[in-house]
């Protein structure tokens, strides 16, 4: 049942990821790549790697999808920009696409067809508790100094923007 469910959002996460690309409203299209980052941390949940499940909710389609659409609505574009688009990007995306999928061909012809059942997973692997006991007893020294750093760009960004001292 796990690998069904896998499989199904998989299915999700590609197939909007492919309506992104291939959407002509960009609002459509940003929508579809929201629903490809709740697809992804769906995987990752279902790996079992729930924190890194919960931070791509947080981060990707919490802030920067928010971010993305404040932008696409700014920008106010219309259907008149579409038509003065260079012909050069859609070029080069075509030769990049051809060599991603020489490169996916060449790793599975690399593979093997001898697949292995391991049976003594840990599933105790990805959980919040152990990460946070991780990040707390022996990596705590480094998370502290990364708490600094980030305090002191966020006292740097607010002495930019402010412009009367």
């Amino acid at each position: 049942m796990d690998q069904f469910l896998f499989f199904l959002v998989a299915f999700f996460a590609i197939s909007s990821a492919v309506y992104f690309v291939f959407a002509r409203n960009p609002l459509y299209a940003i929508l579809s790549l929201i629903v490809t980052m709740f697809s992804i941390a769906g995987m990752y949940i279902l790996l079992n790697a729930q924190f890194l499940g919960i931070v791509q909710i947080i981060v990707y389609t919490g802030a920067i999808m928010v971010l993305f659409l404040y932008i696409l609505m700014m920008l106010n574009l219309n259907k008149e920009d579409e038509s003065k688009k260079a012909n050069l990007p859609k070029f080069i995306g075509i030769i990049s696409v051809c060599i991603l999928f020489v490169g996916m061909l060449g790793a599975y012809r690399g593979l093997s067809g001898k697949t292995t059942v391991v049976d003594n997973i840990d599933h105790s692997v990805g959980l919040t508790k152990n990460l946070g006991r991780l990040l707390f007893n022996e990596y705590v020294l480094p998370f502290e100094l990364a708490s600094i750093l980030i305090l002191a760009g966020i006292v740097g960004a607010v002495l930019i923007g402010k412009k009367d001292l």
